[in-house]
């Protein structure tokens, strides 16, 4: 039977899927020349909330923690969903967890304010860490 995921389940689980790809990162863009540039900050020359994620997710697969940090330290939440997604779902598949509830709208609203500040405090990040701000 499927069940449904919760969104930090869907985050984490995400987030493992991008530590193999991370890991090998490196490899494929030194062998192949190619890589992922931010199509904001190629247009605009303005950071996104997301710059260097990929970076910083590449960093800390290779155990770089001060790098990761430096790069955009929103890795570090994606990668504690990722950590905690197994063991979230291993438990609620032995019946031990029940399904995600879902959230009210209330929850709901607070949660998208939560995400916009985040994201906004991200760019901040970037705008300094650019030397744009």
């Amino acid at each position: 039977m499927r069940r449904e995921l919760s969104v930090p389940e869907r985050l984490g689980l995400f987030g493992l899927s991008v530590a193999p790809v991370a890991a090998v990162w490196p490899w494929l863009t030194g062998s192949t020349g190619l890589g992922t540039p931010c199509p904001l900050r190629w247009l605009t020359g303005v950071p996104c909330p997301g710059c260097g994620l990929t970076t910083a997710a590449v960093a800390l697969v290779h155990g770089d923690v001060v790098g990761a940090f430096r790069a955009n330290p929103v890795i570090f939440g994606l990668a504690a969903l990722a950590v905690a997604v197994g063991p979230v779902l291993g438990l609620r598949a032995i019946g031990v967890l029940p399904a995600p509830v879902a959230w009210s709208a209330r929850a709901r609203r607070w949660m998208g304010r939560g995400m916009v500040l985040l994201a906004l405090a991200s760019w901040v990040f970037q705008l300094i860490r650019l030397g744009l701000g």
